[in-house]
C-alpha cells in the first residue's frame, strides 16, 4: 500500500499543474485581446521591478546580518 503514496501525489501534482497552466495562459490570452494601455503595463512594469530589487536587497541585507550575528566569517579568501 505505501508503494502507490508517491505514484497518486506525483500523479496528484501533475495534475494540478497542468490545470493551473491552462488557467494561466488562457487568462494572459484574454488579457491581451483587451488590448491594455502601453503606459499604464509601463508603469506597472517598474513598480514590480522596484519590489522586488527591495525584496532581493532586503534578504541579502538580513542574510549578511544573521550571518554576522551567528559569527561566521565572511570574509573573501
Amino acid at each position: 500500500m505505501i508503494d502507490w503514496v508517491p505514484v497518486v501525489f506525483v500523479t496528484f501534482k501533475v495534475l494540478m499543474f497542468v490545470t493551473c497552466m491552462f488557467f494561466a495562459i488562457k487568462w494572459h490570452y484574454d488579457q491581451g485581446k483587451k488590448g491594455a494601455d502601453r503606459r499604464a503595463l509601463l508603469r506597472t512594469g517598474g513598480k514590480v521591478a522596484a519590489i522586488f530589487m527591495l525584496a532581493l536587497l532586503a534578504v541579502v541585507l538580513f542574510t549578511f546580518g544573521l550571518a554576522k550575528t551567528l559569527g561566521m566569517d565572511l570574509n573573501l579568501p
